[in-house]
Order: C-alpha cells, then structure tokens, then sequence
C-alpha cells in the first residue's frame, strides 16, 4: 500500500448495540487502512475517557456494511463497492471469546453420534454402543442392544435426560431407552421397525411428542415417541424382547439417502438428502411444502429458531445457509467456506442468532459468525481422524466426535449477551 493511501483519512461513526459499551458517536476521522486492532486501541481509549469505571480493555470486533471486519477498513469497503466518500457506520460487538478445551472422551470405535442434556453426553458409536458420559469425562452407563453401527442419537426431552432418549442405527432399527439420571444403567423399552435399510437420522419433536427417522431406504418415516406402550401395540408383539412400534405414517419423495432431518415446529420437519435436495415436510398433511435443490449431496442441516433459517452442510466443502420462506431472490443467503475436505456436521447455536459450529473430514471442528462467510472465528483442534458429529445442544459446550475414536468437549466461554 502506498504511502499516500496510508496516510489518507476517511469518516467513520461508532455505534454499538451494548449500551455499557457506548461510546459518543460522532464522526471521527481515521486511516483509510485502519484494521480491527487499532479500531480496538481507538474504542478502548474512547471508553476510558467516557465510561466512569473503566476496568480493562474489552475486546471487540466490528460489523462494517453487515459483515465482520476481516481485512484493512479500505479493503473492505472496495470488497462491498461501497463509497469512501461518505460517513461509514463501523458497529462495534464484543468479540465471541474462543471455547476452552476441556476433555476427550475415549470410545472403542467412531463416534458418529452426539447430543448434550444437562451435565450429560450421550453418544452413538460403530461398535454398536450407545453411551452416556458426564461433562467432566466420566463414563456412566452403556447400551449394547443395536446389532450394527448407531448413525444417530437424542434425547427425547431437550436438556432433559430424564426423558429417556432414542438412537438408530444400520441395523434397520431405532430403539427408545429410559434412563434415571446418575445411574449405571440404561433399559431398552420400546424398538421401532419399519425401514427397509440403515438409518442415518433421527430427530425430536419439540414436544417430545413424536419422531422421525430417515436413511438409505430414502423414507422419512413418523413415530410416537412416547416410553409406554400404546393401545393400538399388541402386548405379545416382540422383538430382541422389546415391544415393536410401527411407524404412524411414512412420507416418500427423497430419492437418495437421507442424511439429516430436524424439526421446525411440532408440525414441520427439514430434511437433507444425498439427492442434492432439502425437503420440509408437513407432517400433518404428510406433504412437501418447499424443496430447495443443490449442485451437490446435503450431508447434514440443522434448523434455528432464532432466524427461521437453515444451515446444510455439502459434500463441496461449503456451508450453506438457506431461508425456505424467501420470496426475494435465492434461497441460499450465504455461502460459508473454510473447510478442505466433505463438511460431514453443522449446528447452530440455541442462544446467538449468529454463531454455528462445524465438522468436517479435514479433522476439523469451526465455529463461526454468520457475518463473517469468508473464514470461521476459530478452529477447534483436537480431532485426529474425519469429524463425523458436532452438537451446541447446551450454552455450555460445544462436543464433537469422530474416526479416531474420540469425543472433544470444549467449554463455552461466550458472555451470553442475547437473551434466548
């Protein structure tokens, strides 16, 4: 960059949503190529002047024409084909604080499955075992009732273990266990048959109502998931000495594997598919209402309430993120691109509309800022084999599985600053 460029200034207005972070936003004159740290040094100095107890220099980072600052401000604004002419509104948010490493839970095989409730973990492994772990890497109880690899795990009540919870697996089975919190052992109540091959997916309703499963028959079958047996269920109906449930209704229209499947609400499910394709589903009506079609196969998605969108991840290498209500242009809202290899997991977080994690077959685990497409906040090491799973089910922790046989807890550090 030239000297001239360097030297040369440009308006800038600070504005921020925390309001004990706030500064007076008047226009202020900085260097055309001023960059995030010395934003930082300018914020800082301006606190210590304006806020009353000033305790220590706050981290930030800053939102720049709806994306995070990432490169020197003039580049930036070139990137955007925005005017350097006029006043630019720089908005300041305290920076996302990187989740501290916390444990690795050592398994007999990959851990394909994963899910967090309370101060609990449960997992789905290749050597057919469900497992559930405490939070501080204990290991707890095991389930040994699926006769092939478990591809998908969930309780059956959200942050609840007491629920009870569901697993699936290739051997063309789901099972519904009961639990009590802090005992050794877990009871297989109820088995679920009605596939025709390996189950890949399977997810809860909100209510805990009801489930769904899909997999490589390419049917997203519908499910009561309640722990008792039911009327229409006849007592003498057995298998591997458990009551057989059979699907309520079974939803054809995918015509590849099903890789993920989330509800929406109580009556709306999304589902990824290897047919380049996310459907959602009216489970009332047991129809499709949107389809949105990819260039290459969905490996996972995951559904936020938060901003009634969808984050799918692809066998391209790429995240996206896509709104099925839009109406204005495409779908796909943003394209997330870091990872070098299949983006296997994603999952957003259940408390900041704009944060998500990922995994991949790079050894990989990412989380990101929606805001900022081009490279994630941190990459979270510890894998040394393909991430098959990643979960943000609790605000506490962020939990990752993979190939080499290994669960990765990291501590979330996050002032939660958005109330959920």
């Amino acid at each position: 960059m030239t000297a001239e460029l360097a030297e040369s200034q440009i308006q800038i207005k600070l504005v921020t949503k925390q309001q004990s972070h706030a500064v007076p936003d008047v226009p202020l004159s900085v260097p055309t190529n001023i960059d995030t740290k010395n934003l930082n040094k300018l914020v800082n100095e301006l606190l210590k002047e304006n806020v009353a107890v000033f305790l220590k220099a706050i981290e930030f980072d800053f939102l720049v024409l709806g994306e995070l600052l990432r490169v020197p401000l003039l580049e930036h604004l070139q990137e955007k084909n925005a005017s350097t002419e006029a006043t630019i509104e720089v908005e300041y948010v305290e920076r996302t604080p990187a989740p501290q490493p916390e444990d690795a839970l050592l398994h007999d095989d990959w851990v394909a499955a994963i899910e967090v409730a309370d101060k609990w973990i449960l997992t789905g492994c290749y050597d057919n075992t469900v497992n559930i772990w405490t939070t501080k890497g204990k290991h707890q109880a095991i389930g040994n009732n699926h006769s092939n690899c478990i591809r998908s795990v969930s309780w059956l009540r959200k942050g609840d273990p007491s629920g009870g919870f569901v697993s699936c697996s290739h051997d063309l089975s789901a099972i519904l266990w009961h639990w009590e919190p802090g005992t050794t052992e877990v009871h297989p109540k109820i088995i679920l048959k009605g596939h025709e091959r390996g189950i890949d997916t399977v997810s809860v309703s909100p209510n805990s109502a009801r489930l769904v499963s899909g997999g490589w028959d390419t049917n997203l079958k519908i499910w009561s998931a309640s722990l008792e047996q039911e009327d229409d269920e006849p007592p003498n109906k057995k298998s591997k000495g458990l009551t057989v449930r059979t699907p309520v209704h079974t939803l054809k229209g995918h015509k590849e594997t099903i890789s993920g499947s989330k509800w929406m609400d109580n009556s709306t499910v999304a589902t990824s598919s290897m047919d380049h394709t996310i459907k959602v589903w009216d489970v009332e009506l047991c129809g499709i209402k949107t389809e949105i079609v990819g260039q290459k196969a969905f490996l996972s998605l995951s559904w936020s309430p938060l901003t009634n969108t969808i984050l799918a991840s692809s066998a391209d290498r790429h995240i996206r993120m896509y709104d099925p209500r839009s109406s204005e242009g495409s779908v796909c809202k943003t394209t997330y691109t870091s990872h070098t290899l299949w983006v296997s997991a994603v999952c957003w977080s259940n408390y900041d509309e704009h944060l998500f994690m990922s995994g991949g077959y790079d050894q990989c685990v990412k989380l990101w800022d929606t805001r900022c497409p081009k490279a994630p906040l941190y990459d979270l090491q510890g894998h040394q084999g393909k991430v098959l799973c990643v979960d943000w089910t609790s605000d506490k922790y962020l939990v990752s599985g993979g190939s080499d046989n290994s669960v990765n807890i990291f501590k979330n550090t996050h002032q939660q600053t958005l109330v959920r």
